[in-house]
């Protein structure tokens, strides 16, 4: 026997009576879910609903915060997944609206052309509609103006937010590690909020970068598993109470807000792409760490790259591997071993192109290990680090730079005389408007804004000057203490930590049959002299400039290899 039915008032899709029926309640943010009446509302609603059409409720799905933009919502595809179930346990789903299940118009058809195939009808108790043409289109154009204004909420909200920020103010996303939200103000019943410096989490974050440039004073510095170790391992911990993890580190060593740079609309909410520079807002806040340690991370980050330098070479167990090369071939030098008839293990630095392709690609070379790496840190330690042969080797540096002082002071002075006549026409045209002697029409708010432009970009230009112009003289006691630090970093402690600092002022190390030559970059050597104390490796610039003349890296002789 066929089950009774009531037809909907417009002429619909008649229900069965007593045909099993699922509920679908949303609220688009989390704060509709805590504070609003939306979803007890659409609940009593669809209860009524079923109760009058007399059918089963028998399951409900209740999805707060969660916009219906997109299908990617927890709780609504758990439902389609029930829906779609060979055994399926009801056969209508009742919302209270359409906009209620999405408001994309195209998804919308595609999820109720699925739920057909499946035997589940949709049921809008806002907006009885039926299956016949003029209804299914009718649905279709509700469906397309809940997409319209969805998105026109969505720019409306966006264009608030965005001059939210620009005020200084905190949008609600996650707060990093090291800040906390102050209440600012009130503006009616919204709380104005802006980001201030948690001092017990920033005391972290400095952790995390000081460990990674220069370690604990232990080990040299950590790469970003071994930080991690570090943390965990000490008791350090999240805001949440969790354990730190790579990407929660590597998140921070690269986010610049801790040099104050915190910016919003950086992405597209919903494909997450970058948006161009034009379209973000830049706000300040406390910065935690110094733009001189930050820049130093990054470079060291990207020499360490696994694109840039392979791992093996960062914290192999070889000091000098990913220096060394062949002087006839320009191969590298690699680790190769062997066994003597007594089962010792030698190991030597070997021509790898000799190695991989025999006498024709290369005569071949080899040098024990230990014998080259006393022979280099030996003659780093006698000859370039000593105060007096930096001091040497840095003179010309410094002498380049006086040479070009006096055209960047030329070139200072003029931005200054720039900045200085346009703060002074600007105020003869603002006393003009007080006085009443000239009126701000349109004309002259033009002339004002091409001022401004004019005195910005000349004072920007000269902050960039002023904020890079470099030192032509160095303090002999800050060469006397780089160079207590080298000599002591290069001779003592574990591999990788040797290994970075000698990688930081040492782009190859060439290997003849008599001669072995150690190049490098006196600028990149000057860089590293005033740090002032953030010393890292750079990334390495491989300009032979040192022997220039010959006479900056005295040959080590085969007869001294061999003694």
């Amino acid at each position: 026997m066929n089950k009774p039915f009531s037809k909907s008032s417009n002429g619909g899709t008649p229900i069965l009576v007593g045909e099993r029926a699922c509920a679908y309640l949303r609220v688009s943010t989390g704060r509709q879910a805590e504070s609003d009446l939306s979803i007890p509302d659409q609940r009593s609603q669809v209860e009524a609903f079923c109760r009058t059409r007399r059918l089963d409720l028998v399951m409900e799905f209740v999805e707060p915060g969660a916009s219906a933009t997109d299908d990617q919502r927890p709780e609504f595809q758990r439902m389609i997944e029930r829906a779609c179930d060979g055994d399926r346990p009801f056969d209508v789903i009742v919302v209270h609206s359409y906009s209620r299940f999405m408001r994309d118009s195209f998804q919308l058809e595609l999820y109720i052309r699925k739920l057909a195939k499946a035997g589940v009808r949709l049921v809008s108790i806002t907006q009885e509609l039926g299956d016949d043409p003029a209804q299914v289109m009718m649905r279709q154009v509700i469906a397309l103006f809940d997409e319209y204004q969805s998105r026109e909420n969505g720019k409306h909200v966006l264009r608030a937010m965005k001059e939210n920020a620009r005020q200084g103010f905190y949008n609600g996303s996650r707060v990093p590690l090291g800040y906390k939200t102050e209440e600012v103000e009130k503006r009616g019943i919204r709380v104005k909020k802006r980001l201030v410096k948690d001092d017990v989490e920033a005391e972290t974050v400095q952790l995390i970068f000081t460990l990674y440039l220069v370690g604990d004073g232990k080990s040299g510095p950590l790469g970003i598993k071994k930080l991690v170790c570090w943390l965990n391992e000490k008791g350090y911990r999240s805001r949440m109470g969790g354990r730190f993890s790579v990407n929660t580190v590597h998140g921070i060593l690269t986010n610049p807000i801790y040099v104050g740079e915190w910016s919003f609309n950086r992405r597209n909410a919903k494909t997450q792409a970058l948006k161009p520079d034009s379209d973000l807002i830049r706000i300040e806040v406390p910065a935690i760490v110094t733009r001189e340690e930050f820049d130093a991370v990054q470079a060291t980050m990207k020499l360490n790259a696994p694109a840039n330098t392979p791992p093996r070479i960062v914290t192999g167990p070889v000091l000098l591997t990913g220096l060394t090369t062949c002087l006839t071939c320009t191969g590298a030098m690699t680790l190769r071993t062997g066994t003597s008839k007594s089962g010792k293990v030698h190991r030597y630095y070997s021509c790898s192109t000799a190695n991989r392709q025999g006498e024709t690609g290369c005569k071949g070379r080899s040098i024990p290990v230990d014998k080259l790496d006393a022979l280099v840190t030996e003659r780093l330690v006698e000859r370039l680090f000593e105060p007096e042969r930096l001091t040497e080797l840095l003179a010309s540096v410094c002498a380049d730079r006086a040479d070009k002082q006096a055209s960047v002071n030329a070139r200072a002075t003029r931005l200054q005389t720039e900045v200085t006549d346009a703060q002074e026409k600007l105020r003869r045209l603002y006393k003009l408007v007080e006085d009443g002697l000239a009126e701000l029409d349109d004309i002259l708010k033009e002339r004002i804004a091409t001022l401004k432009l004019s005195h910005n970009a000349a004072k920007a230009a000269l902050d960039r000057i002023r904020s890079t112009m470099p030192e032509t003289a160095i303090d002999p006691e800050v060469v006397e203490k780089f160079s207590r630090l080298m000599r002591e970093s290069i001779t003592t402690g574990d591999i990788p930590f040797r290994k970075t600092y000698i990688r930081s002022v040492i782009d190859r190390i060439e290997i003849g049959d008599d001669v072995i030559r150690i190049i490098g970059d006196k600028t990149k050597l000057e860089k590293a002299v005033t740090a002032r104390g953030s010393f890292v490796p750079g990334v390495r610039s491989f300009a032979p400039e040192w022997r220039s003349l010959g006479d900056s890296n005295p040959c080590f002789r085969r007869e001294r290899a061999t003694s």
